[in-house]
């Protein structure tokens, strides 16, 4: 999908920036009850937008190397800003919907990836946990 210059401009739709994902749950909450799509906010319908827009941003990335992938031009890195805001906007109102505070979940992962990978073990390898 090609992004104009004024829909990578447009001003924000409230006086102060957003500074936390509570902020941002907030602001799509209103967002999204101004356009009564609550009732399209199911958790199975926001899990597959979600994997949707994350397919979205792959694209970017398909068939590239990986140093060109460290290397986007700056319309295509404009371009995988907005789709990476899509990826979190649907998964925080996904979160929202169930009622999970993101923070406190990627704490515990963060913890059971601290034991699942010890440094010693883990250091400088992609091997996956059950090969260390």
């Amino acid at each position: 999908m090609q992004i104009t210059q004024d829909e990578i401009e447009l001003p924000m739709s409230t006086d102060r920036p957003l500074d936390s994902i509570e902020a941002l749950r907030v602001r799509l909450a209103q967002f999204v009850a101004e356009r009564n799509w609550d009732q399209f906010h199911n958790p199975k319908n926001l899990a597959m937008a979600l994997a949707a827009e994350a397919g979205e941003l792959l694209e970017h990335f398909q068939w590239l190397t990986a140093d060109e992938s460290e290397k986007l031009s700056s319309e295509t890195l404009a371009e995988v800003e907005l789709e990476m805001a899509d990826v979190l906007m649907f998964l925080v109102r996904l979160a929202d919907r169930l009622d999970i505070n993101l923070l406190t979940a990627a704490e515990r992962k963060l913890a059971i990836n601290t034991n699942k990978y010890p440094v010693e073990k883990a250091k400088g390898r992609a091997t996956k946990y059950t090969k260390l």
